[in-house]
């Protein structure tokens, strides 16, 4: 059992983000570059220990998409590398200047991009993240404490000691990456609690979103529940619609941006249900339908109130027939969370009443909610999908990892 002391890694991750904040963007770019090389080189170790990893989880029952998510294979750790490397390709925000204007008695104002300071991040089964979420705080100036899930224990460790070495070898302060990896799950909560935090981010499903709200101390953005939709509409293209359909649910089961319920118009289910199910089931696809659903594709299961709820992380997927388009976005703002909304549909109309009316932090026309991703949309890696709508929503990529602070120059001026 790992011995671990949060209150001085608390203690260490605040001296260096004190340190990080001004250190040059020269020196973050050049340890970003350093650990992608030190991940290269490693791929043969970081393999075998996920190797562990993955033999663990088949035997303690993980599903084909939860070992999906923890496998890692050399093209996962090239990815891993080019995306420290994109990162220090970015535009430093700190210290950016979002505008200078006159005050009161001819004083100067100023706002500028500062780092959110000591960042804890707790996420689930993806070793990735404890490249992708590294590199991302360092090049924001913020010191990190990573806490994975016990599922990618030995890939998480090594691949947090290689790029911590190699960023203290590129004149990092020690402290700003560290991982919590003792299997202790009373562990998670400590670092829920840990006052040496400026903000927490959870990345993992309703279990750790519950324990979070619970217990945790510090500030935090919720990130990573997804329970999407796709609503084809009635004017909808089928080919379109297919395509798209299987895309969204069967490309990668188990992240967070994966369809998991399918809204179909009773105008065009006739057609539509027969010829989608059959593609679904022929890929492995388990369906959970309504009674239409039901009738046109007798092979579904009859869905539960549960199943409109729940983000299955498999192949798994509820299906329902709706009158039109109100129906489909009263469904979504129901049961959705928040993350990524589809509709298909040759309806301009109908396409800009479900972009204005669904809350989400991504709503699609005609395309997949699996594009939501900070990689897709030009920011890299990213440290999650905010869900919410204060401080970040939808990908957080080096900008969302920052705060503001006013500058103020003056002559010798007071205020009366």
């Amino acid at each position: 059992m790992d011995e671990y002391n949060l209150e001085e890694m608390g203690r260490l991750a605040r001296t260096a983000a004190r340190e990080l904040a001004v250190t040059p963007t020269e020196t973050k770019n050049a340890a970003l570059r350093a650990m992608a090389s030190a991940i290269r080189k490693s791929e043969p170790e970081i393999l075998k220990q996920n190797k562990l990893d993955l033999d663990d989880g088949r035997v303690a029952g993980l599903t084909s998409a939860l070992l999906d998510r923890l496998a890692l294979t050399g093209a996962r750790i090239e990815s891993m590398a080019v995306g420290l490397e994109e990162i220090a390709s970015f535009r430093d925000p700190i210290g950016e200047c979002l505008g200078m204007w006159n005050g009161d008695k001819g004083i100067r104002i100023g706002r500028v991009r500062v780092p959110l300071g000591v960042i804890g991040i707790i996420y689930e089964a993806r070793p990735n993240v404890t490249a992708d979420a590294a590199g991302l705080c360092l090049k924001s100036g913020n010191a990190v404490i990573l806490r994975g899930g016990k599922e990618a224990r030995r890939s998480n460790v090594v691949i947090a000691d290689i790029l911590s070495k190699a960023a203290s070898e590129a004149k990092i302060p020690g402290g700003a990456i560290q991982l919590l990896s003792t299997p202790l799950r009373e562990a998670s909560v400590e670092l829920m609690r840990l006052q040496a935090l400026d903000v927490l981010i959870p990345r993992g499903g309703v279990g750790l979103k519950k324990s979070i709200m619970e217990n945790a101390r510090v500030p935090y953005i919720m990130t990573g529940m997804g329970n999407c939709h796709t609503f084809v509409d009635a004017s909808a293209d089928m080919d379109m619609a297919l395509n798209i359909a299987i895309n969204a649910k069967c490309q990668r089961p188990g992240v967070c941006n994966a369809m998991e319920t399918l809204l179909v118009h009773k105008d065009i289910a006739p057609r539509f249900i027969p010829v989608c199910m059959k593609a679904m089931t022929e890929r492995g696809v388990e369906l959970r339908g309504d009674e239409t659903v039901r009738r046109l594709f007798p092979g579904a299961k009859a869905a539960t109130e549960e199943d409109w709820e729940t983000e299955f992380h498999d192949l798994i997927l509820a299906v329902r027939v709706v009158d039109g388009l109100d129906e489909a976005m009263n469904h979504i703002h129901k049961y959705g969370t928040q993350h990524s909304e589809a509709i298909v549909t040759e309806s301009y109309e109908n396409a800009q009443v479900f972009l204005g009316h669904v809350d989400a932090a991504a709503v699609y026309v005609n395309a997949s909610t699996r594009f939501t991703d900070g990689g897709v949309f030009g920011f890299g890696a990213e440290m999650g999908i905010s869900t919410q709508k204060l401080h970040a929503r939808g990908p957080m990529g080096v900008e969302q990892l920052t705060s503001t602070k006013f500058i103020i120059y003056g002559s010798g001026q007071v205020r009366g």
